[in-house]
């Protein structure tokens, strides 16, 4: 009976394990939605605006960019959420903010 239990725990924890990732990912199209919150800024494409950029007297990166890309997913949502120098947060919900996370990724290149 005790191997059935061990065998049914590490199975649980398999599934789990795989399963627990795909939850959090968000959605493409609807981050696409909510990312033209940001695009004033940012561009249509993410690419950045110069005039923007120039503006705040930043350097903005596209957001296909390596510099944006290799940042990992909880930087990247932190960012979103919270902001970053002069970049002032939109009030997004957490499901928006991975929906704008799953967008970002879908942009590298």
């Amino acid at each position: 009976m005790r191997a059935y239990m061990r065998f049914g725990a590490l199975l649980l924890v398999l599934l789990l394990a795989f399963l627990l990732p795909a939850m959090g990912k968000g959605d493409v199209a609807n981050g696409k939605v909510v990312y033209k919150r940001c695009a004033a800024c940012h561009g249509d494409s993410g690419e950045g605006r110069e005039a923007i950029a120039k503006m705040f007297g930043v350097t903005m990166h596209p957001l296909s960019s390596k510099e944006v890309q290799s940042l990992d997913n909880a930087a990247l949502r932190k960012i979103i959420l919270d902001g970053k120098g002069k970049m002032k947060p939109l009030g997004l919900s957490d499901a928006e903010a991975e929906d704008v996370l799953a967008f970002l990724r879908s942009l590298k290149k």
